[in-house]
């Protein structure tokens, strides 16, 4: 689990300082950063699959409720970030991308206490 913890959050924070660099510019989301978020979203995907994996062998998070919770909600974040982006072509997609990927970092850390904890 800690390699997808690491692995998903080095990607989401990329993706956010390149968000950030746009946002100060005040340019707006690039699709390549899209692509880049879709990254973001199959490693999450991924971590999905190996908690699922490590839960069928056994291994439990101290409290599953917030574990999975945490999980299913990062999924959903990017996918709405991604549809404000194409709604928004201003400055704002650029900001709301850089929070969605502060808040998945956020996220991370959190997954990884509860399933040390």
């Amino acid at each position: 689990m800690l390699a997808t913890v690491l692995i998903t959050s080095v990607l989401a924070g990329a993706l956010g300082l390149w968000a950030a660099w746009f946002a100060v510019r005040g340019r707006p989301v690039l699709f390549k950063q899209l692509v880049g978020a879709g990254v973001v979203e199959a490693a999450l995907l991924a971590q999905v699959v190996v908690a699922l994996v490590a839960g069928a062998g056994g291994h439990t998070a101290s409290e599953p409720w917030t574990f999975w919770g945490y999980l299913v909600t990062a999924l959903f974040l990017l996918p709405v970030a991604a549809v404000w982006a194409m709604a928004d072509r201003t400055r704002t997609s650029s900001v709301a991308l850089l929070v969605v990927c502060v808040a998945v970092l956020a996220m991370q850390a959190r997954v990884w206490q509860v399933w040390t904890a």
